[in-house]
């Protein structure tokens, strides 16, 4: 882990009140992220690993705790975190150029001839070059995930959240993305990524580091350093001696929290 921390989780719960009462999502959740560094985020379903990433870039608050950023607390939205969630949630009435732009005419980074060729030079690294001009609904779905992720990486967010983004493709696909995403992380040196997955083997092959939450209410019951070089060739890692041990320590782990939720 790099030694400056790009954000820090201290002791943060949070609790949702419905007509049915009182629901603890996370309870006393401690973590440091660090700058620069690839975490992988996996749990049961219902563990709190969405409303982690939501309290992280700042779209509720917690009960109790603190969030800190570059070694200072904070509240509310941080616009120097980047959010890519499963859902694409790209605007069907902007073409695939104009989406990637968006961010950059919010933050009113460069010209309008800057935010085009920045735009057009981030298609062409995911393979996205003649597509500039099409719409949301002109694109597969693995397609889609790409315009997400780079509409995101267009404004050069120092951490970036990502929450499942691979869970509706394929296999292919999700090994395409996974590949991409690796390569666009490590071209750029010093961003923090946090990605939450379903996926164990994708969650090794990915991370630095390897967090598990416990069930309901939602706690860090383990962190797992991955020891697997870099760069990785995410379509054989898998047969990797070190990926085998790593992953039936953590399954070992996942597997017991699994069946609490099924108890």
């Amino acid at each position: 882990m790099a030694d400056r921390a790009a954000v820090e989780v201290r002791g943060v719960s949070r609790t949702f009140r419905g007509p049915r009462g009182e629901m603890v999502a996370l309870k006393d959740v401690n973590l440091t992220i660090g700058a620069g560094e690839f975490v992988t985020v996996v749990g049961p379903s219902g563990c709190g690993k969405s409303t982690l990433l939501n309290l992280i870039v700042g779209l509720i608050e917690p009960t109790q705790g603190e969030l800190w950023y570059a070694g200072e607390p904070y509240r509310g939205i941080n616009h120097d975190i980047g959010y890519v969630t499963q859902a694409d949630n790209l605007f069907p009435w902007r073409t695939v150029l104009r989406n990637v732009t968006f961010g950059l005419e919010m933050r009113h980074i460069g010209t309008r001839k800057d935010r085009r060729r920045r735009a057009l030079e981030l298609l062409d690294q995911v393979g996205l070059q003649g597509f500039a001009g099409h719409y949301r609904h002109e694109l597969s779905g693995g397609m889609r995930q790409r315009v997400n992720i780079v509409r995101t990486i267009a404004y050069n967010p120092k951490v970036i959240l990502l929450d499942e983004p691979f869970g509706p493709l394929d296999v292919q696909n999700r090994l395409q993305l996974q590949d991409l995403l690796l390569r666009l992380w490590q071209s750029r040196p010093g961003t923090t990524v946090i990605f939450i997955t379903h996926d164990l083997t994708e969650a090794i092959a990915l991370g630095d580091r390897v967090v598990v939450m416990s069930a309901r209410p939602g706690r860090v019951r383990e962190v797992f350093p991955v020891t697997l070089p870099r760069p990785r060739d995410i379509y054989t890692i898998h047969t990797n001696q070190i990926f085998r041990s790593l992953y039936d320590k953590v399954w070992a782990h996942l597997a017991e929290e699994m069946r609490v939720t099924t108890s």
